[in-house]
């Protein structure tokens, strides 16, 4: 046998299908077999797997067992000359794994070998091809002297900068996604090392293979799409805590003492400070727009106090100074929860939110007002002329963040992507008739003839014209229809505009999604069709507010609530957990043997459904019926109908 293929796979199940789909074209002409190694997913990866590919090896882990270890599983039962580790979140040409063997056969001294990559937008990713991390270079790369002076020799050796892209060249570290491994090599210099649950592992092999006497090349003459940040997220802490502690683990097996206490040192300090920023980024970020407003608003009420204090008392008299330092912070603490609550600060921003936001605070204030003895009315006027305030003054100053076009702050006016799909035309229909029932705003300019001809007055052109297409119509995103087009032929078009802003999906044939990434920093993006309302953005802000909100209460009751909790401590364990955004108070029952394909993702629940009853000996159809049901007719209620009846459950 020619090769193994072998995918690790977790919770990525869109991406795992459509890669699938690359992947059986490209062994068509290839003695091939296919492993998929699921460490422990709830998305309904396996039963996909099952339903769609019954000819794959399916190996499910019944716990996340980490990257190595699942794929040493597969690569203990393979039996290809040789054997290729790929991501879930990428998609091969159509003649990739002919290209790859035909060169590792012509180089008998190249023990692995790596691809061009690029990403969802068509940009090269440059850890396609990666220099040895020693002490200076990792220095280099944690410094931002390597992104500075990426082409340098000295600097730029992490991505090696200075060797072309597009030329075959002898490299030290081969990259996770796409690593193809001759077998013989394998068995001289050993498998993965499981003391890497993640990251680390390919830079330990790839060095094990050259200290074996073997080379690895970078061979750019066949591209792959790499979604990078799909399997794990890029920017998260976990991400930078478990990436460094890997590069910790590889200095201290590969490096002299005095080297390796070093690096270790510099990954440590590296670990915190990033750590420590993105800590501090992420609550800046969250935290910055409330606290903008807030501060505006306030400013308008220390103008308007006095021209206001001139009017009501003609001969003279204020209003207490705590009216200022106390009364009109509450105020505006109100006005900005509303806006909160109403989706304001949701990216991209909605006037309409903001709006409904402010006007639902001024009723809450006035209502409070109402209520309060004439010790503490002051002006109802100044309420209604601060609420109009706060309105005009959010409005210019999202307008203006829009106007400098910063992309966190960008106002969503109701603008409909403009759209092509490229597929013949009984194809085309269906993902048309897919985006019709997303909730994505969209223009469908047309049809384009994925062949080279036109046989429907749908068709506004052919794929050879796409440049010119995008350009004249200003479109916004192009769907490629992988059942009418080669992987190579969408990665070719996509190269060829990656310098035009515009954006790519792949419709993957019979399925009930798009699959697109917008950027290298950002998780793969994908457009389902939406019958579950727990899935609407409005609802998961909900879910999340009131996850918060329930999580302050119960650790402020906590001394109270924890005698009538079973396992006490677990309780204050789930509170801390739930804050964080781990997990939340309520989701889905989940098991190996519960099917999930139909469900949308959230977090796991701390409780669940079947919680509310008293009888649990439910059968696995009953409880995936109940799953769905709290999925599809959400709402915040039934969340706190499911911890009032499950109380003493909360620390499970």
């Amino acid at each position: 046998m020619q090769l193994s293929v072998i995918i690790v796979n977790y919770n990525v199940k869109y991406f795992l299908e459509q890669c699938l789909y690359s992947v059986k074209k490209a062994i068509k002409n290839i003695d091939a077999e296919i492993f998929v190694v699921d460490n422990n997913s709830v998305d309904g990866s396996c039963s996909m797997v099952r339903d769609k590919f019954p000819d794959i090896f399916l190996i499910e882990n019944k716990k996340n067992t980490g990257f190595s270890y699942a794929n040493n599983q597969a690569i203990r039962k393979s039996h290809g000359e040789y054997v290729l580790l790929l991501n879930p979140d990428t998609v091969v040409e159509e003649d990739t794994f002919e290209r790859i063997i035909e060169f590792m056969d012509a180089h008998p001294d190249a023990g692995g070998l790596g691809v061009k990559m690029i990403d969802g937008k068509g940009n090269f990713l440059p850890e396609s091809k990666r220099g040895l991390p020693n002490p200076m270079t990792a220095f280099y790369k944690i410094s931002g002297l390597s992104k500075l002076f990426p082409k340098s020799k000295k600097f730029g050796k992490y991505h090696l900068g200075y060797l072309d892209k597009d030329e075959i060249n002898e490299i030290e570290i081969l990259a996770g996604a796409f690593m193809l491994l001759r077998k013989k090599t394998l068995d001289e210099v050993g498998l993965l090392d499981q003391d890497y649950f993640m990251y680390g592992e390919d830079i330990d092999l790839s060095y094990r293979i050259t200290k074996g006497g073997y080379k690895n090349y970078y061979f750019p003459k066949t591209t792959i799409i790499h979604y990078k940040g799909e399997s794990t997220k890029k920017g998260s802490i976990n991400y930078v805590m478990v990436f460094y502690k890997a590069m910790i683990i590889f200095a201290q097996k590969h490096f002299s003492k005095k080297n390796a206490k070093t690096f270790s040192a510099l990954i440590n300090t590296a670990i915190y400070l990033r750590a420590m920023l993105a800590i501090l980024s992420r609550f800046f970020k969250n935290i910055l727009l409330p606290l903008l407003d807030a501060s505006i608003i306030f400013f308008g009420f220390y103008i308007i106090k006095p021209y206001w204090e001139a009017y009501k008392f003609p001969g003279g008299g204020t209003y207490p100074d705590y009216y200022l330092h106390y009364v009109v912070p509450v105020y505006i603490l109100i006005w900005i929860l509303s806006i909160l609550f109403s989706g304001g600060y949701e990216k991209p921003i909605k006037i309409k939110n903001i709006t409904k936001g402010i006007a639902f605070g001024t009723l809450i204030i006035l209502i409070i007002y109402a209520m309060l003895s004439e010790q503490w009315r002051f002006s109802r006027a100044l309420i209604l002329i601060g609420s109009v305030w706060a309105f005009i003054s959010t409005l210019i100053s999202r307008l203006l963040l829009n106007i400098l076009n910063i992309k966190d702050f960008k106002l969503d006016l109701n603008q409909k992507k403009k759209i092509i799909i490229i597929g013949n035309q009984k194809e085309a229909e269906r993902v048309l008739s897919l985006l019709k029932k997303t909730e994505i705003k969209h223009d469908v300019i047309g049809f384009v003839s994925p062949g080279k001809s036109i046989n429907s007055p749908k068709y506004i052109g052919k794929i050879d014209q796409i440049r010119d297409i995008v350009a004249i119509n200003k479109i916004n995103e192009v769907v490629f229809c992988a059942k009418d087009i080669a992987s190579q032929k969408i990665i070719k078009n996509m190269l060829q505009l990656s310098n035009i802003k515009v954006d790519y999906k792949i419709a993957p044939p019979e399925s009930l999604y798009i699959i697109g990434s917008n950027s290298i920093n950002t998780a793969g993006d994908f457009y389902e069709i939406n019958i579950n309302s727990i899935s609407k953005k409005s609802n998961i802000r909900n879910k999340r507010i009131f996850d918060l909100l329930v999580s302050v209460l119960f650790l402020l009751l906590s001394p109270i609530l924890i005698f009538s909790v079973k396992n006490k401590l677990n309780f204050i364990k789930n509170i801390f957990i739930v804050l964080i955004g781990e997990k939340s108070w309520v989701g889905y029952l989940l098991n190996s043997e519960i099917n999930t394909t139909k469900l949308p993702v959230i977090k796991k629940g701390v409780l669940n459904p079947v919680d509310m009853h008293k009888n649990k000996d439910f059968t696995n159809n009953l409880i995936e019926k109940l799953n769905i049901i709290y999925a599809k007719d959400y709402k915040i209620y039934n969340d706190v109908f499911i911890i009032f009846k499950a109380w003493k459950l909360l620390g499970r």
